[in-house]
């Protein structure tokens, strides 16, 4: 019955911390796996982040560029940021939005979640589409340099196509709206 499918969760056998840190914690887990799989797993612990699609009432689009370390250059993306301790999904995506670009939003409406790398990692993320903007001064953490710049959905379709546009949320999120919500 090699195409049945395994269901249910799977029984920790063991489990430790192997590192502690601010953003996240490695976690080793021994496992027994629906399927009979038995294996040990690393597992990133991420308490999830928010993602936020702001779009003016002209259809446009805001982008902010900053540099990412671990890719080893700059990259357009989302607004995007950590869920603090004890912070709603909406409060997070709406500081994040003020943090990033100054903006502030009259609406923000939860549109999708995504698992973006199920595979070793617990963070969700959570994409919020923010209107009603309204601009403010920016109020960037210390060690973020963020330049804001808005798109016509158009544009950033584009971007992707051509490889031009390579986070994943925000391709995700960019690519939901233009199909289901614009």
């Amino acid at each position: 019955m090699a195409n049945r499918r395994a269901s249910g969760r799977a029984k920790i056998l063991k489990s430790k911390i192997l590192y502690e840190g601010k953003v996240f914690n490695l976690r080793q887990d021994r496992v027994s796996e629906p399927g009979a799989v038995v294996a040990t797993r690393d597992i990133v612990v991420h308490r999830g982040s928010v993602v936020v699609l702001p779009v003016f009432p002209d259809g446009r689009v805001l982008l902010v560029r900053q540099y990412r370390h671990a890719m080893g250059s700059f990259l357009w993306e989302l607004v995007a940021g950590r869920v603090e301790p004890g912070e709603s999904r909406p409060a997070a995506a709406r500081r994040e939005l003020i943090e990033e670009t100054g903006y502030t939003a009259r609406r923000v409406s939860q549109m999708l979640e995504i698992f973006p790398s199920p595979g070793f990692i617990t963070e969700r993320m959570w994409i919020f589409l923010a209107t009603g903007l309204q601009q403010g001064p920016a109020q960037p953490e210390e060690d973020e340099r963020i330049t804001p710049e808005m798109f016509q959905l158009a544009a950033l379709e584009k971007m992707i196509r051509q490889g031009k546009l390579h986070d994943a949320k925000s391709v995700a999120a960019i690519l939901f709206y233009a199909r289901f919500l614009a």
